[in-house]
């Protein structure tokens, strides 16, 4: 490689890893990722707050990031700070931190800038950095390094965390310029019609509402008779109904005809930031809390109070200490008269404190403001955020011996909760299901708690999955070198070395959670746990460990994140709804026929091009290999299907017509399949639907959402055009287990030389248009006489194709260049605008954009529940549900769901009750059990998916069954023995009163 050709990849998209950025990608995007690449972040402060926002800046890829801390450590730094050690204490902080930080992310460097102890941030210091960022620095040196930004032009933060208190303060300079908002995607739409007038009436297809909002602004593309509007300058747009806006004078433009698409663009936003020193009288508060509306006010007194104590003192006042709490007041009286004592006095009794869950909300937080100020996406919290957590306080306060300092690692949580409360912590039994993104950031903040470190403590961590290279940016206990390895393993090794207290304490785990594993995760299991905490990626696995803890009544933690967005709920046996009480509608989907023959947007073409991969690489080899694998194959799959001639087709393509067995012959299979798709399919579907084709009311049928494709012929000098051939051909030796090939002149000679059939379209082929139509049914013909053309499986023993597993993250497997060179070939078609790789990968791979700050963040809620817990809080309002928007920014935080009163007879119930039966009953004592204890008739009794009895099946079988013990009943139905480790079944009744009224009742459990 030439050293000019080096240079150029600096600037070069190249210079993104995707591999490893790819997850946050899909939240920030490449422009603001370039931003970020050029900005040099400072942050001042490496306890435990310091560290986390480091932590979360090094791993989003920044172009550097110094650290500032020449203090030396000491062992109550241990509390929070997850990147230093026991054999650490009395090293410069920052010198101690630096390797651990490093090592997160190779193109990230990270420095010191030196200091001696006591020797504190100073103007002279700070040149050169985009963002400067002070945790825990006293006001008066806030307002000094202030003063000197806001002239300078550079991002300032400032941050700091007491306890179970939080405050935050961003002051990005006189002129931000924000250009991305909410970091949504665009609206878009097809519209109908646009008035020719001093309005400008637009009117929207009558399918889908726009979306806009007053304010916001569009341009148009696709539009006839009015070009004037494709490609114009934004345009303000004032909304008239949910398929209708203005855009403003018309008047000169011409008639509009048809078609035409809007699409928002988002338009800069300038922010105005006042310094640090006008903020302080006259601040801007961002709620983070509605329920606490007064609370902000009454922190910024209470934290510049804390300040002025501390500067005074020169200490923070001591843990639950009255007398200094007092001075504390009174200093925050002075500054506004009418402050809430008691939440001031709470703020000096946890001063000195210091908690792992807190500093990962606001380092989650302030990290994500970090990233904003360098790359002007999302909007920026303006300008104080004070929060706090005083529920996650125990019922019963500690009094202040309880909360005095003994030297341990564990001070800055005994200083909030007391001694006897670090002991409940210790003794903690908890499941960690799922050990990724969220299971890392958990395992980080239990193993700075303490959580399991006792003699009763025990964590149990389960995670199927192995370590990939996207996982770094963001599941932050792995490295390089773990590539490859279980997740859980990796992960419990990486925070035991952080807390030597866990060393011990950590069972780790392969088997997914699931009905086939509950030999393994069994009741005695369950038994052992004091709580459940998931850290997964998927509803249905949610929903499963949802019903064990509610079938177990365990404590449920959940959490997830999608890009900048999080949740946390909490589910409490007896108090609150469970997770699956309520679920989120489905996903829409897109009609068959839109797929098939009538796309509009390119995610249409890139759901046809992910199907068509199954279709050439994944179904046909599989069909291939059952057939020679499984006897009477044939007879079984023609009988139920309605596409027998199609299938065996398939077979005889697959082994005997267009079997390679050169690589040559996979570049010419791959050539007429572009053929076949893209020429020929195209031109019969014309021939069938003209363009001048009209509706039964004689309305143009290429109008609207219906576009109008072109056929593409063949150029292999395209590089759309050689890329599906390449991808393709590949795939195609696959299957075969042929070698394939890297001269393109190779792919272009083959692909010119291949003589490809004429075709001519046919007559009476029938196209469906609705998803209500039927599906046009080819001819079946006879099959019988392919048959006689198969090779007999004996004939081929043990020959077997290679199925493709579909595999987004590999770059090398040809697998998304195969579908984006598709999809992009089929918006070729279709006139729509194709889609880059990266894009195409995150639709067809179905993959969730996420950033480590969100994740960080809300952990951090997540644990702040845990102490609640803990604590076994009773009263509903104790708890709360989280939702957290980072780009916006927003917080919003309510009171979990009662769980639902339901009643049989004068007995209210919820789904946190059952009826128990023991040793092994039969069928005719549960059903005269109702009759005696309620008066109820059992008209139905079922267990999973086999019904055991009705009152219906006729008598011949009721005597039979009823006398049955019940694990015989089950047996006998489900004709198969019952696996040993079961010792209960969950049994689902319908009863009737006895005035024939059918009645729900709880769920039955069967003990055998």
């Amino acid at each position: 490689m030439s050293s000019n050709s080096g240079n150029r990849m600096d600037i070069d998209e190249a210079a993104i890893d995707e591999g490893l950025y790819s997850r946050q990608l899909y939240v920030l995007g490449h422009e603001a990722m370039k931003r970020m690449a050029v900005s040099n972040v400072l942050i001042v402060g490496m306890q435990g707050l310091g560290v986390e926002i480091a932590k979360d800046v090094v791993l989003a890829g920044v172009k550097s990031v110094t650290i500032f801390d020449p203090e030396p450590v000491t062992i109550q730094d241990l509390s929070s700070q997850f990147f230093l050690r026991e054999e650490d204490v009395g090293k410069s902080r920052a010198e101690a931190t630096l390797p651990r930080l490093a090592e997160l992310n190779a193109y990230v460097p990270v420095r010191n800038l030196g200091g001696a102890p006591g020797q504190e941030i100073s103007v002279d210091l700070i040149s050169g950095f985009q963002v400067v960022v002070l945790c825990g620095v006293s006001l008066a040196k806030q307002l000094e390094i202030n003063d000197w930004t806001h002239e300078n032009g550079v991002h300032f933060i400032a941050a700091e965390t007491r306890g179970l208190f939080g405050s935050v303060f961003n002051d990005f300079g006189p002129k931000f310029t924000c250009v991305d908002p909410t970091g949504e995607q665009p609206l878009t739409g097809m519209i109908v019609s646009v008035e020719k007038d001093k309005e400008g009436l637009v009117t929207c297809l009558d399918e889908t509402r726009h979306g806009l909002e007053d304010g916001d602004f569009v341009t148009f593309s696709e539009v006839q008779g009015m070009p004037e509007l494709n490609g114009c300058e934004p345009r303000k747009i004032s909304v008239k109904g949910p398929y209708t806006f203005t855009i403003g004078d018309t008047t000169g433009f011409g008639d509009y005809k048809t078609g035409g698409i809007f699409t928002q663009v988002k338009m800069p936003k300038i922010i105005n930031f006042k310094s640090l020193r006008e903020s302080l009288q006259s601040p801007e508060f961002f709620v983070t809390d509605f329920a606490k509306f007064d609370r902000p006010a009454i922190l910024h007194a209470g934290f510049q109070a804390l300040s002025e104590y501390r500067s005074q003192h020169k200490r923070m006042p001591r843990p639950r200490n009255d007398e200094d709490a007092a001075a504390v007041v009174g200093i925050a009286k002075k500054l506004d008269a009418d402050v809430d004592e008691k939440v001031i006095t709470e703020l000096s009794y946890q001063a000195s404190g210091d908690l792992s869950p807190l500093n990962a909300v606001i380092g989650g937080f302030v990290a994500q403001e970090v990233l904003k100020a360098c790359s002007a996406k999302f909007h920026p919290m303006i300008q104080h955020l004070y929060f706090d957590s005083l529920e996650s306080l125990p019922d019963n306060l500690p009094a202040e011996a309880d909360c005095q300092p003994t030297g341990s690692r564990y001070d800055g949580q005994i200083a909030v909760f007391g001694k006897a409360f670090q002991a409940k912590i210790a003794d903690h039994r908890q499941f960690l299901v799922g050990s990724g993104a969220i299971g890392c950031e958990m395992l980080k903040n239990w193993s700075m708690m303490g959580l399991a470190t006792g003699p009763k403590g025990a964590i149990q961590v389960t995670d199927l999955d192995t370590i990939e290279k996207s996982n770094l940016n963001r599941q932050f206990l792995f490295r390089a070198k773990d590539l490859g390895k279980f997740k859980a393993e990796v992960a419990a090794v990486a925070v035991s070395d952080m807390n030597p207290g866990l060393s011990g304490k950590i069972t780790t785990k392969q088997e997914a959670v699931g009905p086939e594993t509950e030999d393994v995760y069994d009741e005695n299991f369950f038994n052992n746990l004091d709580g459940v905490t998931n850290a997964l990626d998927n509803v249905k696995a949610r929903l499963y460990m949802d019903q064990r803890c509610v079938f177990y009544k365990k404590p449920l933690l959940d959490s997830g994140t999608l890009g900048t967005k999080g949740n946390v709920q909490v589910v409490i046996p007896h108090l609150t709804e469970s997770y699956g009480s309520s679920q989120d509608p489905p996903e829409k989907e897109t009609p068959s026929c839109t797929v098939k023959n009538f796309p509009n947007a390119i995610q249409h073409t890139i759901e046809w091009s992910r199907k068509l991969f199954d279709d050439l690489f994944v179904k046909p080899p599989q069909a291939v290999n059952s057939y020679l694998s499984e006897p009477n194959y044939l007879e079984n799959t023609l009988k139920y299907s309605g596409q027998q001639k199609e299938q065996i087709e398939q077979l005889l393509s697959y082994l005997v017509t267009n079997k390679p067995l050169t690589f040559e012959e996979c570049i010419v299979w791959a050539r007429l399949q572009f053929e076949e798709k893209y020429n020929n399919d195209i031109r019969q579907l014309l021939f069938s639907l003209p363009k001048d084709a009209v509706t039964s009311t004689g309305q143009p049928f290429w109008s609207g959402p219906k576009r109008a494709p072109d056929a593409l012929t063949f150029n292999s000098n395209d590089p759309l055009h050689l890329g599906y051939i390449v991808a393709a051909a590949n795939l195609h030796a696959y299957n075969y287990g042929l070698k394939g090939e890297t001269d393109m002149n190779v792919y272009r000679k083959v692909a010119d030389s291949v003589i490809v059939p004429e075709f001519t379209p046919q007559s009476g082929v029938k196209v469906q248009i609705n998803d209500n139509d039927p599906v046009p049914q080819n001819d079946g013909g006879d099959a019988s006489e392919l048959i006689t053309q198969l090779p007999s499986p004996s004939s081929l023993a043990g020959y077997r194709l290679t199925p493709v597993e579909f595999e987004k993250d590999d770059d090398t497997n040809h697998h998304i260049d195969f579908i984006t060179a598709a999809s992009n070939l089929r918006a070729t078609n279709y006139s729509i605008t194709p889609a880059d790789r990266h894009t195409t990968k995150q639709i067809a791979g179905k993959i969730i954009p996420a950033i480590a700050t969100t994740t960080s963040l809300v952990t951090g809620l997540v644990c702040l529940e845990l102490y609640k817990i803990i604590d076994g809080k009773k009263k509903l309002e104790n708890y709360k549900n989280g939702f957290v928007n980072l780009a916006l920014p927003f917080f919003g935080f309510s009171e979990p769901i009662a769980a639902s009163k339901q009643k049989y007879g004068d007995t209210e119930w919820t789904l946190w009750d059952r009826f128990e039966f023991k040793n092994n009953p039969t069928l005719q004592e549960i059903v005269n059990w109702f009759q005696k204890e309620h008066k109820l008739d059992v008209t139905m009794v079922s267990q999973g998916v086999s019904m055991l009895w009705s009152s219906f099946v006729g008598k011949k079988k009721s005597e039979e069954r009823l006398p049955m013990k019940f694990s015989k009943l089950v047996e006998h139905v489900s004709k198969k023995p019952v696996p040993p480790h079961v010792k209960h079944f969950i049994v689902e009744v319908m009863v009737s009163d006895e005035e024939g009224e059918d009645v729900e009742v709880p769920f039955i459990v069967v003990r055998i």
